[in-house]
């Protein structure tokens, strides 16, 4: 997915070629990728007079098709170009009457006759993932896996009548890591690079720079599409080469091998470092030797004694389950028991006979209240064991969890051996003087309840934007980090005293929480403005304060979640009842942006476990420091292990195996749309998640003639600066009526005059540095195409001349409804400002919700009556009136259109992580 650290910015393509040569265009293809392509190359100039792709299916359009549809692109949609070899005179006739100089091919998987291929002055170009000439054919990422490659990469290439054999226009290629996957490999570098470079093809041959490298044969392989009954994976090799056979087949068509007799699939591989853990011997037909279930999954042996760890299995009903589970652990002989050990555990079935009279066999499965034991016989129970068994510890709790016979000796056999005993955290902390104060940062992926290395030990850095310096080093997580921290979350959720936790429990543990958060406020805020660029005194309260005050709000909702009661009329005379009960989902992932790290956090989270589930987060691989300080606090709160797992780490490998994963049952994600598209798609693909997103915006700010104009200006200001623009209700537009336009832009140019720019500690300082200098790029590439379309820069516009990514505050006026800047989303310290006439209340509705996007808005006046009026109108999730930025914990936040769906905060957010059952009862 496009989840890199300069991608989770809301998305803008520009280009310095944007005035340029250009051409006119015939897209053929299909998917997302194609339709990025061909938004991606409009963007830049170019014309697109024909998009030729394939009919709907199930009666959807592809992606493709529906952008070029929206835009008034004229659409074909042929079944297929060519019968029996030949070309279909209409088709091709059809093609040839939209004129296009060059033929655009993304991703196409229709064959395309020569005299298509050839006809524009142009030609065509085609993109391939692979570096060419290796791997020609249609299963070039699998193969580039399965072949062990240390490189991937894509190619732009001029069709000929070979099969991918024409001559090179350009190459890009990224390093392959051990445990890359097709999705993390296509995600992280073929899908958004492939996207840039099909864009940067087609300007260079409208400049008349392409070249034309002709193909070598040398080193040149063809691989066809791999089936299901060729994809059995030869276990009688190395454990790399077994690991790249796994992984390139994974997910489609999987490699599979013969366990117990069946058929069994085989997903989600990495390479196994360090010791192989303890676990259960499985027999698997052509090993060399046994493989090992482990809490972690499934262990495999090469033929040089490595090992790679296999995460799930699916067996031939289509059924799908973690590899750690494919034993049973349903009696007491998954664990084995030393002779004393079972001897005590004769003496503690004795113990439940006595207490339970009435039940004449003490069996593995019998239910100690379910056969009539109350909350007496829970004492007895514990101190009989304490007098009889050598004096083991154990809490009314623990009967409370464990309450069939085989957890209770599985638990008791665990306490005996002091294997249950909590360890005490160990925190290698990254610890450093700022702000008047040591702050202590941990740096490691928080799993299970503990700080420790990403699995392949790998690290990145975190940079401090005031000044380009390195913070600290980061744990980069892996696929197999995320596999343990869902498998941690699963766990917890399952068997853990947190699905079983009285919600009113559950709800204390939260404001402890919080009261720890409101303790060490100072740190986190000054984290998090070093980590992110915040001004302190605004991380200080809002970034940590509203983060407290959401903690606070949500656990007082834990003991209210309810069901309703609903009369039925069926089945009459009988009499029934149904009621509906409001029941967790399970294991939940989020995945926060950057621009404020621990609010949004706050946000998601807080809702996700008041309702009671267990979650794996993602922070921002740019902004990872105050999540992580956050983990340390949810175990001095009692948080109980693996309820709260934090991976940093990139989307491409992180974010993508989220999405992927058969075991996540919601991902919440904030950030741009073309990501939030991505990451329903995964969602979709992989087992249905729920999905809730909080995606791009371009909020449409309307201020009146009759407004309070000092309160228009204070507000405006703040609609636009607030976070240096990195704030997703931000009115990425104002439209400002004529009459007194000229005065509102005079006022506020001696408002930005006044603004002090500089160190985010520095309690002085208004307006801090930009989050990354990616984005700092971006925002002067904004403002750049911005002049070039003939807005009038009024002030700014460049970035400030000294150390880190300070951008000046900026004002644009006479922006126009066509231009770039008036479209498309900033995310930075950016005013733009259209002026409308005098009293076209209808007119200025019409141009502001002319936007795909629906996030927030405002309007200011004195009217109520005409504030009222425009309130209802505008299509967005939030309106603001005569004020702006005025969120609060209990008010539902969230946006319509391609700004997403679903709600934060509020009890609206309550329904994100919840399920309703209804259940219907006759007596």
């Amino acid at each position: 997915m496009l989840w890199t650290a300069n991608q989770i910015i809301r998305k803008l393509s520009t280009s310095s070629n944007y005035y340029q040569n250009k051409l006119k265009l015939a897209l053929i293809g299909q998917s997302l990728f194609g339709q990025e392509v061909y938004t991606n190359i409009r963007k830049q100039g170019h014309k697109v007079v024909g998009v030729f792709t394939v009919p709907d299916k199930d009666g959807k359009a592809d992606p493709l098709a529906v952008a070029a549809q929206k835009d008034g692109t004229p659409v074909f949609k042929f079944p297929r170009w060519r019968v029996k070899g030949k070309p279909i005179p209409e088709v091709v006739e059809a093609y040839k009457a939209v004129g296009a100089e060059l033929n655009v091919m993304p991703f196409c998987s229709q064959f395309i006759p020569m005299e298509v291929i050839d006809h524009p002055a142009y030609g065509s170009i085609i993109y391939h993932p692979s570096i060419l000439p290796l791997h020609r054919g249609a299963s070039a990422i699998n193969w580039t896996l399965i072949q062990g490659d240390k490189k991937a990469g894509f190619s732009i290439f001029w069709a000929d009548d070979g099969l991918d054999t024409g001559p090179i226009l350009l190459q890009r290629e990224c390093p392959v890591e051990p445990n890359d996957t097709v999705d993390s490999l296509y995600n992280r570098f073929l899908f958004p690079e492939g996207i840039k470079a099909m864009v940067e093809s087609v300007q260079l041959i409208a400049d008349g720079k392409a070249p034309r490298i002709n193909q070598t044969e040398e080193g040149a392989s063809y691989e066809g599409i791999q089936k299901k009954s060729n994809a059995k994976v030869n276990l009688a090799q190395p454990a790399e080469a077994i690991h790249n056979w796994i992984r390139g087949h994974d997910k489609v068509p999987g490699a599979w091998s013969v366990i117990d007799g069946q058929t069994v699939t085989l997903y989600g591989s990495s390479i196994l470092g360090g010791s192989v853990p303890a676990g259960q011997p499985l027999d698997i037909e052509g090993a060399s030797q046994p493989g090992i279930v482990t809490k972690n999954g499934l262990v495999l042996f090469g033929s040089d004694g490595k090992a790679l760890l296999v995460r799930n299995l699916q067996f031939e009903d289509g059924k799908m389950i973690p590899a750690s589970k494919y034993f049973s652990s349903g009696d007491t002989t998954s664990m084995e028991l030393t002779d004393d050990e079972k001897k005590m555990a004769e003496e503690i079935r004795s113990i439940w006979n006595g207490i339970l009279g009435n039940i004449a066999v003490i069996e593995e499965t019998t239910d100690f209240f379910k056969s009539g034991a109350a909350s007496m016989d829970v004492v007895r129970l514990v101190e009989e064991v304490k007098q009889k068994c050598g004096g083991v510890q154990l809490q009314n709790e623990d009967v409370y969890m464990a309450t069939t016979f085989q957890d209770f000796i599985q638990m008791f056999v665990r306490r005996l051996r002091g294997e249950d005993q909590e360890e005490e955290m160990v925190i290698d902390y990254v610890a450093k003087y700022v702000n008047n104060m040591t702050v202590k940062m941990p740096w490691q992926c928080f799993i299970n309840g503990k700080f420790e290395d990403a699995e392949d030990g790998k690290t990145a850095d975190t940079i401090n934007p005031a000044d380009g310096s390195v913070i600290c080093k980061v744990a980069y997580s892996s696929v197999g980090d995320v596999d343990r921290a869902v498998a941690a979350a699963k766990e917890a959720f399952e068997v853990g005293p947190w699905g079983r936790m009285n919600p009113r429990d559950r709800g204390s543990l939260l404001y402890k929480l919080a009261d720890l958060m409101e303790e060490n406020q100072e740190e986190l805020a000054t984290i998090e403005s070093m980590d992110s660029g915040a001004v302190y005194t605004l991380a200080l309260k809002t970034h940590v304060g509203m983060s407290i005050q959401t903690f606070r709000y949500f656990a007082g909702w834990c003991d209210k979640i309810q069901g309703k009661t609903i009369p039925i009329n069926q089945a009459r005379p009988n009499r029934n009842l149904t009621f509906t009960r409001k029941e967790p989902l399970g294991v939940c992932a989020i995945v926060i942006p950057w621009n404020y790290p621990l609010m949004m956090l706050a946000w998601k989270s807080a809702a996700c476990l008041a309702a009671g589930n267990t979650l794996v987060l993602k922070p921002a691989q740019v902004t990872p420091l105050s999540a992580l300080k956050f983990a340390e606090l949810t175990v001095k709160a009692g948080i109980p292990k693996g309820v709260i797992n934090i991976i940093p780490g990139s989307g491409g490998m992180v974010g993508q195996r989220m999405s992927d994963h058969p075991d996540i049952r919601k991902l919440g994600f904030t950030g741009s749309t073309p990501i939030g598209k991505q990451i329903m798609k995964s969602c979709a693909l992989s087992n249905l998640k729920k999905v809730s997103l909080e995606l791009g915006g371009k909020s449409p700010l309307i201020i009146f003639s009759d407004c309070d104009m000092d309160k228009a200006v204070r507000m405006g200001m703040s609609s636009v600066f607030f976070n240096k623009g990195e704030n997703c209700i931000a009115a990425g537009r104002l439209f400002v009526e004529e009459s007194i336009h000229d005065e509102y832009i005079r006022r506020v140019v001696e408002e930005i005059k006044k603004m002090n720019v500089g160190d985010p500690l520095d309690r002085a300082t208004d307006h801090g540095p930009q989050n990354h200098k990616a984005h700092m790029d971006k925002l002067v590439e904004y403002c750049e195409v911005g002049l070039k379309e003939g807005a009038t820069l009024v002030y700014g516009g460049k970035q400030v001349d000294r150390p880190g990514f300070f951008m000046e505050p900026t004002l644009f006026t006479d922006v126009e409804d066509h231009m770039f800047i008036a479209k498309e989303e900033s995310f930075g310290p950016i005013m733009v400002v259209s002026k409308f006439k005098d009293g076209d209340i209808d007119g200025v509705l019409q141009r502001a919700n002319d936007t795909e996007f629906g996030l927030a808005s405002g309007v200011f006046t004195r009217d109520i009556n005409k504030a009222m009026y425009v309130s209802e109108r505008l299509d967005a999730g939030t309106v603001f009136v005569n004020t702006y930025n005025k969120t609060d914990v209990a008010s539902p936040f969230g946006g319509f259109k391609q700004s997403g769906f679903g709600k934060d905060l509020g009890e609206d957010a309550l329904n994100e992580y919840l399920k309703t059952k209804a259940v219907t009862v006759e007596y």
